[in-house]
């Protein structure tokens, strides 16, 4: 597809998507080129009608909703690219509707089980103090995963006790942390300063080389195993538990909103949901009236 490289370009190197989001876009295309093969279509021919049967084809595949949003998504945003440069008339996806969706409230850990992941650390252990130190900054700021691990020294400002982030779309934000995760910083960076400087990032695994994400999943999982708990975690559970326990104790929405990074005030205020959710649960099982 001739115009497909050129959007995918724009897509990496003006809008900053990420390489994941990029090929995921190029599947749908090209799943959608066979589509139009299939039909006897072209992309300058395809209107809303055709748009229509795609959807129902789509659902004929028993997709779930949330993969059918995306795909159409992905074609809504390359007819929009081709319809900016006169390629199409018009955009056959725009007043196509997504599949509504259920979002499932976001899983998050009590604080005591916070607590048990701590108490569970195993202080003979040589990566102690790195466990301890990426579980205080994950507990303490809420940042994903991927932000986590792409951290430098640089990026810490221990004199005003902020790091410096880069999220989703290439965007930084600062993000304060407390006194507990300034010392586990330190104490780790002091332990583990030759390996740091080597491997130019700030996490290191137990062979001196830098923490990949599969690293940091088994770290968390033997946190888990260690503290004695039967919960599932990943390292947005950590960033679900920091939103939800910062609202639970009297955040703003809108602060807690740019401590995440999100676009939307509506994403973060899923989390103000969670907390109503488990205040109903907490009212039925504790009232009498309701024994």
């Amino acid at each position: 597809m001739r115009y497909l490289e050129q959007f995918l370009d724009q897509l990496t190197f003006q809008r900053n998507l990420s390489m994941h989001t990029v090929t995921n876009y190029k599947r749908d295309i090209l799943e959608f080129e066979k589509f139009l093969e299939t039909e006897v279509l072209s992309i300058e021919n395809f209107k809303y009608m055709d748009a229509r049967n795609y959807l129902n084809h789509l659902y004929e595949n028993k997709l779930k909703k949330s993969t059918v949003s995306r795909k159409i998504s992905s074609l809504r945003s390359f007819y929009n690219y081709l319809s900016d440069r006169n390629i199409v008339a018009a955009n056959p996806f725009s007043s196509l509707p997504n599949p509504k969706q259920e979002k499932p409230l976001p899983g998050f850990l009590y604080e005591n089980e916070i607590n048990a992941l701590f108490d569970g650390l195993d202080r003979n252990s040589s990566m102690y103090k790195r466990d301890l130190a990426l579980l205080e900054l994950l507990y303490a700021t809420g940042i994903r995963a991927s932000e986590l691990l792409s951290l430098k020294l640089t990026n810490i400002d221990f004199n005003h006790s902020i790091i410096k982030v880069t999220g989703k779309g290439g965007k930084e934000r600062v993000i304060p942390f407390g006194e507990k995760a300034s010392r586990a910083l330190q104490d780790y960076i002091e332990a583990h300063r030759d390996a740091i400087g080597l491997c130019e990032a700030l996490w290191v695994n137990h062979r001196d080389g830098p923490l990949t994400s599969r690293g940091l999943r088994y770290v968390l999982d033997m946190m888990v195993r260690k503290s004695a708990s039967d919960f599932h975690i990943h390292p947005h559970k950590i960033r679900h538990s920091f939103a939800t326990h910062m609202l639970n104790n009297g955040a703003d929405l809108r602060a807690v909103q740019e401590l995440l990074g999100h676009e939307s005030l509506s994403t973060t205020q899923r989390y103000t949901h969670v907390s109503k959710e488990q205040l109903r649960k907490t009212y039925l099982k504790h009232h009498p009236a309701n024994k």
